[in-house]
């Protein structure tokens, strides 16, 4: 059996239409709008879905139907075939057929009706308006969009420079519109953002450098697209594989720059489940056994100098296993088996020098940023602690700070697990 291979850092798509989707930014079109009363769901991973976690696995399939589930797997961020060096081995391949087949072979050993691949990918664009294809996706009662890299779907199921829907994709939103759920980790998450979707990048450069429209060659440059993706959960943005790459820093830039005032910030491994996107009630669960960061910039300020670019005032909350977070209201409820965290901890927080693991530091501590968060919420030695990026010239500094409207629960009672409204000061020196 194939395992999945790492998300890729960067794939070159070159050509006109990647010209013509980069343009300027603009209101997405109507079509790309959800239903105004939608009673779906959205299960989006932050990438790294194990094929063990049958937590997320079968709250997928629950709200398919059960075993009564059929699930339609959309591979269109892989490569195709045609470009896989090793499309005719089942052990190394990794293109856009071999994961759908993997990924639907998976849904139904988890329990599943039936799962089926749909055919779409980046030789196969046609299918995309095929009424063949739009009768397969009418059949199935939930979908799962795999990993990748997002601007492939962009490019198979999305037309013109005013992002029309496909066939295909106007089934699935009607689809979601009325009841079935839409899944996706990795590049299958992000591409249900709505506008300034990112395309790439890493935290420091970020941070330094700010974020511009399009689609870079360069991996560490910060980027995005103006018109966004699918337009699933327009709530806020989304970024995924959070702890593993260090994303908040990125994250948080590209809110700033492009007027978000949230970011949900997914962790591998972990779904963020969203009851009726779009709608009044729009509301969230995490399931997983890592969580997911909410990053409010409602009274955030930020402010460009001669020593480089800083913000001010912004909130991180990290929510956890059976956490719910209201978005019309921006509140987080936490799960009832949890406890408040008394902190017991005298010694400070440990200096961390490498705050968004960057990739140039080859002892970076992987999930520094909520390592800090929660050391320091474990403490009552400190108020504030701080963290550094790797990099210098200019070096960031991060601030957590227990303000006002922080909160810290536990499980077990001895450490910090879930954190509400840490506050979050970057700075560079």
């Amino acid at each position: 059996m194939r395992v999945p291979s790492a998300p890729a850092r960067r794939t070159v798509l070159a050509g006109a239409l990647v010209v013509a989707l980069l343009t300027a930014a603009a209101p997405a079109s109507a079509d790309a709008r959800p239903d105004r009363h939608p009673t779906g769901s959205l299960v989006l991973i932050g990438g790294a879905l194990k094929e063990s976690n049958t937590q997320v696995y079968g709250e997928i399939i629950e709200r398919a139907g059960g075993p009564r589930a059929r699930i339609g797997v959309i591979t269109a961020a892989s490569v195709p075939e045609s470009q896989d060096p090793h499309a005719g081995d089942p052990a190394l391949c990794s293109n856009s057929a071999c994961n759908g087949a993997y990924y639907a072979d998976l849904f139904k050993r988890h329990g599943a009706a039936d799962a089926q691949w749909i055919p779409l990918d980046t030789d196969h664009v046609a299918n995309a308006d095929s009424d063949a294809v739009v009768a397969q996706v009418e059949s199935m009662t939930g979908f799962f969009f795999g990993g990748g890299d997002q601007y492939r779907y962009v490019t198979t199921l999305l037309r013109g420079d005013r992002h029309k829907d496909s066939k295909v994709l106007a089934a699935i939103r009607a689809k979601l519109a009325r009841g079935a759920v839409v899944s996706g980790s990795s590049a299958g998450a992000q591409i249900a953002s709505g506008p300034d979707m990112v395309t790439g990048g890493e935290s420091y450069e970020g941070l330094r450098d700010g974020s511009a429209p399009g689609y870079f060659d360069d991996p560490t440059r910060l980027g995005y697209l103006p018109r966004g993706g699918f337009g699933f959960l327009r709530s806020g943005l989304v970024d995924t594989h959070t702890g593993a790459y260090g994303r908040e820093g990125r994250a948080l830039r590209l809110a700033s720059d492009t007027g978000h005032d949230r970011v949900y910030a997914l962790e591998e491994n972990t779904a963020l489940i969203v009851d009726r996107p779009g709608s009044a009630s729009e509301h969230m669960t995490v399931l997983g056994p890592n969580g997911v960061a909410v990053l409010d910039l409602r009274d955030a300020r930020a402010h460009d100098s001669a020593n480089g670019w800083s913000l001010r005032r912004a909130r991180y909350s990290y929510l956890t296993d059976g956490d719910r977070y209201d978005a019309r209201t921006w509140t987080a409820r936490v799960h009832p088996g949890k406890q408040p965290l008394v902190p017991a901890a005298t010694t400070p927080v440990p200096a961390n020098t490498d705050v968004f693991h960057s990739a140039a530091d080859p002892d970076g501590t992987p999930y520094s940023f909520r390592t800090t968060a929660r050391a320091l919420a474990s403490t009552r030695a400190q108020n504030s602690a701080t963290a550094t990026t790797f990099e210098t010239g200019p070096r960031f500094t991060v601030t957590f700070t227990k303000a006002r409207g922080f909160a810290a629960f536990t499980g077990d009672g001895t450490g910090a697990r879930t954190l509400i409204a840490l506050r979050i000061d970057i700075a560079p020196q």
